[in-house]
């Protein structure tokens, strides 16, 4: 994130999206001006149709990560190599194929 700050500000969470590729929470705005932090392939940045296909606003559960390499959450959730911040435990929503066979293509491995 440009201030790397990826937390989501009080009284924004009604906006809030997660990554069906990483799972972070973001508000939508976030997701539109910075694109994903761990995702930049996704070319979120400036996108609606493409926030509106790779994020979901339907998510169960959320962790805060303050130090991905040292949280053994990060590591069972195998998001320890990912930014410092708000993740959602599950998210509900399936790329488009043609993400996914960009993401295959481009030797990104996605887990649903």
């Amino acid at each position: 994130m440009a201030d790397g700050n990826a937390y989501i500000p009080p009284g924004q969470m009604r906006y809030a999206r997660a990554c069906m590729v990483c799972s972070i929470i973001l508000t939508q705005a976030r997701f539109r001006s910075e694109g994903c932090p761990n995702c930049p392939f996704l070319d979120l940045k400036g996108s609606p149709e493409a926030i509106e296909s790779c994020t979901s606003g339907v998510y169960e559960g959320m962790m805060t990560i303050a130090d991905p390499k040292r949280s053994w959450i990060a590591r069972w959730q195998r998001i320890d190599n990912f930014v410092a911040g708000v993740y959602a435990i599950k998210v509900s929503g399936s790329l488009p194929e043609d993400v996914k066979q960009a993401m295959e293509d481009d030797g990104h491995v996605y887990i649903p």
